[in-house]
């Protein structure tokens, strides 16, 4: 007998929850698991409708950098930047520019309201926008 709280995590939610099965499912996507903590991010929530995520790009200028949106996707990326030689004789190498790419899975109703690139840090800010049919409302009893 399989263990289904092993194999599955959400299991547990799904039996209380109605209409969230894709998402669980995108949620467990092997495609969009990381297995690289390069490069460095945060993810900030500014105030209940507003995140940012912020990435550490060091050595890397904002036209080295592609942001896309396709699908509750959001990635980021580096360009390709061909066959580059560095003649530099480094004593110690600690800040690397080595290509990546980021996926964050996002909500239906979350949107990117745009990039700023400052210092080295690359800063996304996303924005909740709840539609009107999704707000609390009170049901009338006839």
């Amino acid at each position: 007998m399989v263990n289904t709280a092993l194999t599955d995590p959400f299991d547990r939610v799904k039996t209380y929850s109605i209409g969230f099965d894709r998402m669980f499912d995108r949620l467990l996507d092997d495609s969009l698991v990381t297995t690289t903590n390069y490069p460095p991010y945060n993810i900030v929530k500014m105030d209940d409708t507003n995140y940012a995520i912020q990435i550490a790009v060091a050595g890397f200028g904002k036209d080295d950098i592609e942001i896309e949106t396709k699908e509750n996707t959001l990635s980021i990326k580096s360009k390709e930047k061909g066959d580059v030689v560095d003649e530099t004789t480094y004593l110690h190498k600690g800040i690397s520019n080595r290509a990546f790419k980021r996926t964050f899975t996002i909500s239906d109703d979350v949107v990117v309201k745009g990039a700023t690139f400052e210092n080295g840090l690359l800063n996304v800010e996303l924005e909740r926008i709840i539609p009107e049919e999704k707000k609390p409302r009170l049901i009338e009893i006839k």
